[in-house]
């Protein structure tokens, strides 16, 4: 792919021409570049970083993320909708992939939404045109703040900015070239907490390989030790977080939507297929692909009028957004299991889609915010 990212600007609205063109180079991108790969993702844990790098060149990492220098840009510029939508159709071939485009996608969101101007400028485009790679690192305080865990990183104030000490086991989409979010506490100072991105190549900062996974992994999934890493005045994202979290909560929830969106479209197509000579039998399934097509229909309807407010601060939108989400694990679970059924030993083989499909959607439903985070949290709000 040679096409270059365009990154919006508040008077910069995208055109629906230019829409469709990034999701067709997508669909082109993840049909010859991606689907060949797949097995071997799968399988071997091998890590689609071309591929990456082409998704971000096409514009798939952008549009949500307007990188501009207006204190207070238009809600119209971060077209969340598009980015999901180009997540969904890398999700159609690999949900390891989609995951990655999910962290990248979360990446350019914190950027893109932080009052840093020098980052927006210098690092942002680089995320957003996937020049620059990374994760999103917000497992652990996103559990945090709901009360699932304590957060793991501490900081202190240095010259130029922070040193930060702790360990993060789970951070995705990651290499020695690669950035990622973290949240750290500042201890002494009321439980201030800060947000910033951090990179993977600074001193103090070390990679190292984490548990096998049954799927996912091809997602660069890795503990992060943090030892006394300084993190510059220039990487922070937000001093203090408790205006910013708000702001970025919805977006980051409702992006995920892309990789079950994907996974269910996939297990319909799946279903379908096996239709074409098991209709006689799959027929007596209680689930068929066009039960699982409704309910995929509205469950876009919902998201997407979501995304076209992610910025609303009520209590009933927040609870809205919990419910689309968690909904979208329940239905690729379930559509991944139908698919299983309709497909039969077939789909059982080593290298059937099917079985990949079932272990792959297992992780839509524990990512964070997970199926039991996301019940917590509606059972918080009094919405259970």
């Amino acid at each position: 792919m040679n096409a270059q990212v365009q990154l919006k600007t508040v008077d910069d609205v995208v055109s629906p021409n230019r829409i469709e063109s990034i999701l067709a180079n997508v669909t082109q991108i993840a049909k010859t570049d991606l689907a060949p790969l797949v097995h071997d993702i799968d399988l071997k844990g091998v890590y689609p970083e071309n591929v990456m790098r082409a998704l971000g060149e096409a514009g798939a990492y952008g549009q949500h993320a307007p990188m501009t220098s207006a204190s207070s840009p238009s809600p119209d510029a971060f077209d969340l909708e598009t980015a999901i939508r180009a997540m969904s159709i890398v999700g159609e071939e690999c949900l390891s992939t989609a995951f990655c485009v999910w962290c990248q996608d979360a990446l350019a969101w914190y950027i893109a939404n932080s009052g840093n101007e020098l980052l927006k400028k210098n690092l942002g485009p680089k995320v957003a045109s996937g020049e620059v790679l990374g994760g999103t690192g917000l497992s652990n305080p996103m559990k945090s703040l709901f009360g699932i865990e304590k957060l793991r990183l501490k900081g202190v104030r240095v010259d130029g900015g922070f040193e930060v000490t702790g360990t993060l086991p789970w951070v995705s989409n990651l290499g020695e070239d690669h950035h990622f979010g973290i949240v750290f506490a500042l201890p002494g100072e009321e439980d201030r907490k800060v947000m910033a991105v951090a990179d993977c190549s600074a001193e103090g900062v070390k990679i190292s390989e984490n548990d096998d996974f049954v799927a996912l992994d091809g997602t660069r999934t890795f503990a992060i030790q943090l030892r006394k890493a300084f993190i510059p005045a220039e990487s922070v994202l937000a001093d203090p977080i408790d205006e910013y979290i708000p702001r970025i909560r919805a977006g980051f929830i409702l992006l995920q939507a892309g990789m079950a969106f994907g996974m269910i479209r996939s297990c319909i197509d799946l279903m379908e297929q096996a239709g074409q000579t098991l209709s006689h039998v799959n027929c007596h399934l209680p689930d068929q692909p066009e039960d699982f097509r409704v309910q995929l229909d509205a469950m876009e309807r919902e998201v997407f009028e979501l995304a076209r407010t992610p910025f609303d601060p009520s209590k009933e939108y927040f609870i809205r957004v919990i419910k689309a989400r968690l909904a979208a694990g329940d239905a690729s679970v379930a559509a991944a299991h139908n698919a299983m059924l309709h497909c039969g030993a077939r789909g059982y083989v080593r290298r059937g889609a099917a079985q990949r499909r079932l272990r792959e959607a297992y992780f839509v439903a524990i990512v964070t915010p997970a199926t039991k985070q996301l019940r917590k949290m509606l059972s918080d709000l009094g919405a259970a």
